[in-house]
């Protein structure tokens, strides 16, 4: 299962899974084009590519940086997930 993570001005979707045994996470890229969507996917930390349709080496340099500099945040999200502290339950 994947949970929304941000939606960038494009309308770029950025979403990742909780974190899986392996303590890594997955992140899944969607963009809408057409009638249809750019994809790609990568698991943290490594930020390495997979299942990419769509986006050019100038897309993934941008995403890989974006991952990454935001791979803490995405790493707490998606441990919460995995251990149900939802962020809604953590809002006063």
């Amino acid at each position: 299962m994947f949970w929304s993570y941000v939606q960038l001005d494009d309308g770029t979707q950025l979403a990742y899974s909780e974190t899986r045994d392996d303590g890594t996470v997955r992140v899944a890229v969607e963009r809408p084009v057409d009638f249809s969507f750019d994809h790609a996917e990568c698991f943290l930390p490594a930020v390495y590519w997979f299942n990419v349709e769509g986006f050019s080496t100038d897309d993934l340099d941008f995403l890989t940086e974006f991952v990454r500099s935001n791979a803490p945040f995405i790493f707490e999200l998606a441990e919460r997930q995995k251990t149900g502290l939802v962020v809604s339950t953590l809002a006063p």
